[in-house]
């Protein structure tokens, strides 16, 4: 009741109507498997297109695992199956694993380790040209010769990944002059004034007097620095006051040395711009308006310096997963103006740009072209064929960080789930594919809302996918047979492709466009051009009551799914669509259902329950997933003393008994035909 103390009107509000239930999506999918870039350690981010995918995980080449062939990028496939198909919503864990194992085999996270903030420090062993650990890399020295760590840039691959192998291009730019004033009249001081200076920006000053004499463009590069007792910005290597630094507006009689704009001297604040060139030679990313300065900050006091804006542990998700390289700067490069010197020194030393330190920089006509350096990653690498423990995945405890199938975990929304291309080359790998598919099972299971979708072993005949069908048994599973070509927009050339991408992608179109009570079988493969096998009834008559959901090509009508039975020995969940529909109906009641927790445990709150389950449940009759002409023949809802007991009660349980008659597919349609004479009544 409210604490209505003197008289007076009160206004309260209240409802009279029940707590409603909505249905949850059950189009989202999750993908796990190997690909050319991507993080792996990050908590999944949704993605809504390939284009999204292809700017976080790479593109569609080709993968090279250590001591195979190069192998199809099933992921990257799977991917554009599944959006080309109907697909919407998609998260992806990307599985790696190094070339070299470190730590005590404990888990995933003792197996990929994350390069840290010392990695200046750190050993970056290599396997032949290639770094252990997967990362791309490039060393900037002060000396190329003594190459001492202190006295360098490093810039390197956030995520391993061969495709992390690209060109970072590092243009110094010169902003408009900023120095502003009238010049000096007999016997008056110069009063100059800057449009816009920020402590710790790194200027560069053209045509200084004293100490820096040289003809018109040539100038020096200065950290700036607001003097308090003196009121004056000085300009100087460091931000420690020196007697040699220039100062704007010096005091009266002092002899330290002064800018003035009788003699046309400019200050030009000195920033970076960051672009990443891909192999093809695209632009992919670009990055404007860098500081120099370590201590340099932003408007909002937020560092924002070269190494701050390519930390190794940036402020945000998003950075982390789209910034696709980290720059450290050593211990002794502590101002902006070494770290100019680092850069002009590799530029001299490594040809990228010979011109870059022999004062280009100074002069005001050089071309952005002349003002850049270009450093190419190289050692990045695709690791080692990833396995089931890989795929299974683990927590770091001393991170909090999860990796494979486990990382999943936390993200609600998936429904449906699938490993592309863990069944590639199951000949040689079977042993490996086996216990990628339990994984997969086993977390569909755990997580009870979700469906594992389980793809054949490539170039399988009857006989041998009978073999592996046999090995499961889950009524969260759907197993597909056979592979499916289809022409790859990369190599252009036709290549056979896992049928799980596909089946997730007409999963969700069924969704959309039908529901998901409805069968996700007679649908058109929108990519196949054809199948790595050809079904035919013969051989469906023997895979259909194995549950072996078989893809048929039919004369006119195309490529198209022919089969929508789980891997369930259970009759009881023989149909994907029903165990998908059923929990569709769980997870919604679940989660609409949530008020109830801590609510007084009577008989309002079983009434209201079943009501809210009653009209949720109503609806779905109406739109048809359920059979029965009445509602009442099509489900029901009990909330009372007949569901629960007093030690029920005692023990805060409330039990609301749901049972539902849900439609299940006409997989056989049957005609009975007969002959009758014109005579004879019907």
């Amino acid at each position: 009741m409210p604490d209505d103390l003197p008289p007076g009107v009160y206004i309260e509000e209240t409802s009279f109507r029940d707590k409603s239930i909505e249905g949850v999506s059950t189009t989202t999918t999750g993908f796990a498997g190997p690909s050319r870039f991507g993080p792996i350690d990050l908590e999944p981010d949704i993605i809504t297109g390939l284009a999204e995918f292809e700017r976080i995980y790479g593109d569609g080449q080709k993968l090279e695992f250590a001591g195979k062939d190069k192998s199809d990028n099933y992921l990257w496939h799977a991917v554009r199956a599944f959006f080309e198909e109907g697909g919407k919503r998609l998260y992806i864990g990307r599985i790696f694993r190094p070339l070299v194992i470190t730590g005590d085999a404990d888990g995933m996270e003792n197996v990929y380790k994350r390069p840290s903030e010392n990695i200046l420090e750190d050993d970056p062993s290599k396997t032949g040209t290639l770094y252990s650990d997967g990362h791309a890399r490039a060393f900037i020295y002060d000396d190329p010769v003594a190459q001492v760590v202190a006295y360098s840039v490093l810039i390197h691959a956030r995520f391993p990944g061969a495709a992390g192998n690209v060109r970072v291009r590092i243009t110094v730019k010169l902003g408009q002059n900023i120095l502003m004033g009238e010049p000096r009249k007999a016997g008056e001081p110069e009063n100059l004034s800057l449009k816009s200076l920020r402590e710790f920006d790194t200027v560069w000053i053209s045509n200084v007097t004293s100490p820096l004499d040289g003809p018109p463009g040539s100038g020096g590069f200065f950290l700036a620095h607001f003097d308090e007792p003196e009121q004056a910005w000085i300009f100087g290597p460091t931000a420690t006051k020196t007697a040699s630094d220039l100062r704007l507006n010096k005091t009266e009689g002092s002899s330290l040395p002064a800018l003035s704009v009788d003699v046309g001297d400019q200050i030009r604040v000195v920033t970076l711009t960051v672009s990443v060139t891909s192999a093809d030679g695209s632009t992919t990313d670009v990055w404007d308006n860098i500081a120099l300065d370590p201590k340099h900050t932003n408007t909002f006091g937020t560092p924002d310096s070269l190494k701050d804006a390519f930390a190794q542990n940036p402020s945000s998700l998003t950075q982390a997963r789209t910034r696709p390289f980290v720059i450290l700067v050593g211990e002794g490069i502590s101002t902006g103006v070494e770290l100019l010197k680092t850069l002009a020194t590799y530029g001299m030393s490594s040809g990228s740009n010979n011109d870059f330190g022999a004062n280009i920089l100074n002069k005001l006509d050089s071309t952005d072209s002349e003002r850049s350096l270009e450093i190419l990653l190289s050692g990045g690498n695709d690791g080692q064929l990833p396995g089931a423990d890989d795929y299974t995945g683990s927590i770091n405890e001393q991170s909090n960080t999860k990796f494979g199938l486990v990382a999943f975990e936390d993200v609600e929304d998936i429904s449906i789930v699938a490993t592309p291309g863990a069944t590639a080359n199951y000949s040689q790998n079977t042993a490996e594919a086996t216990a990628i598919i339990n994984a997969l099972i086993a977390h569909a299971e755990r997580m009870r809302y979700r469906i594992a979708i389980i793809d054949s072993g490539d170039n399988q005949s009857v006989s041998e996918v009978r073999a592996m069908r046999a090995k499961i048994d889950s009524k969260d599973a759907a197993f597909y047979y056979p592979w499916i070509r289809v022409l790859d927009p990369v190599t252009n050339t036709e290549i056979n492709l896992p049928p799980s991408g596909f089946v997730a992608g007409i999963y969700a179109r069924n969704d959309t466009q039908r529901a998901v009570y409805k069968a996700p079988a007679n649908e058109v493969v929108s990519l196949a051009i054809g199948f790595e096998k050809i079904i035919s009834r013969a051989h469906q008559e023997v895979l259909n009551p194995e549950g072996i959901n078989c893809f048929r090509f039919f004369e006119g009508r195309g490529f198209r799914l022919w089969g929508a039975r789980t891997a369930s020995s259970d009759p009881e969940w023989k149909y994907v669509n029903l165990r998908r529909y059923l929990a569709y109906l769980e997870r919604s009641i679940d989660k609409g259902t949530q008020w109830a927790v801590f609510e007084p445990n009577g008989s309002m709150l079983w009434d209201n329950v079943r009501r809210t389950v009653e009209d949720f449940l109503f609806k779905e009759w109406q739109m048809g997933a359920l059979l029965g002409d009445k509602p009442d023949k099509a489900f029901f809802a009990r909330c009372d003393l007949s569901t629960m007991t007093q030690n029920d009660l005692d023990h805060g349980r409330l039990i609301c008994l749901v049972g539902v008659a849900p439609l299940r597919p006409a997989e056989f349609v049957i005609f009975r035909i007969g002959q009758w004479t014109a005579d004879r009544k019907y």
